[in-house]
Order: C-alpha cells, then structure tokens, then sequence
C-alpha cells in the first residue's frame, strides 16, 4: 500500500534511509529534516511494515527533485520503487512542474521511466541551495538526470 507519510513514521523513514546512507548509496538523513519535510514523503507499506519510501521536493517554481527513493533489500526488483517513483511524477504533473530531476548512482533505474543525463550545471538552484552543504561537495559523484514533464 502507498500513502503519504505520517508523523509515526518518522524513526522508520530515517532508519531505511540512513541504512543506505551508512553504505555509502545516499546522503544521510536527520530527524529536523525529515520532519520539516514529511509531507514530501510517499511511503511503501507491505503487511504494516515501511519498506519504502520516495520524496518529491519542490526545488523551484518549475522544478521538483526525487529525494530518498529507498526500498528494503528483500523487497527490491519487486517493482516498489517504480510504483513510488510513478506516484511522485503523478504529483509533480497535479503541481504543474515542468521538470524533475534526481541526483542518482543509479542512474539506469530513472532512465527507464524517461530521465536522461544531464550536467550538474544545469542544476544551478540545486548547487546554490543546498549542495553547498553538502558533505560530499565539490566532489560530488552522484549523476544529475532529468525528466521533462
């Protein structure tokens, strides 16, 4: 079942999350963050449990990106992360983005639903906003795609 998160779900959504983040598949995630944020949140529950999650985050008036598309190992290439990323898009259509990008080390995934690769330079709020914080910037090697809506 797909629904937006709640604030329970919270301590679940950072554990999953940072569960990747220790291995090094994505930027970690911290409490005030996914509080201030919950309600970009979709999650993935199967038998009451949170086994994924995806975000849409509205980066300007015409641009969203896919933030913390995780889903537990067991339950990966069932097609749960398709379904999320699916339910993300819809929301960006409802909210008339024009683009939506995502930082990727699997970059393969949101090709298949019509992302194609672009240089970071074409994300300059993105770089402006928020990368500058980043752990891992100026050497950042996660790879920018983008879809046109």
């Amino acid at each position: 079942m797909i629904r937006k998160a709640k604030m329970e779900d919270v301590p679940k959504l950072q554990k999953l999350i940072n569960s990747f983040a220790n291995e090094g598949k994505m930027l970690p995630i911290a409490l005030t963050q996914l509080y201030e944020n919950l309600r970009d949140f979709w999650v993935y529950e199967k038998k009451d449990k949170t086994v994924a999650c995806c975000r849409l985050h509205i980066t300007w008036k015409d641009l969203g990106e896919i933030r913390s598309l995780a889903v537990v190992e067991e339950e990966q290439r069932c097609g749960i992360g398709n379904l999320l990323l699916e339910k993300a898009l819809d929301e960006a259509r409802n909210l008339n983005l024009k683009k939506v990008f995502a930082l990727t080390y699997v970059p393969a995934f949101f090709e298949k639903h019509g992302f194609f690769r672009v240089p970071k330079s074409k994300l300059p709020r993105k770089i402006w906003s928020e990368c500058l914080n980043c752990p891992k910037f100026p050497k950042c090697d996660e790879i920018a795609v983008m879809k046109e809506m």
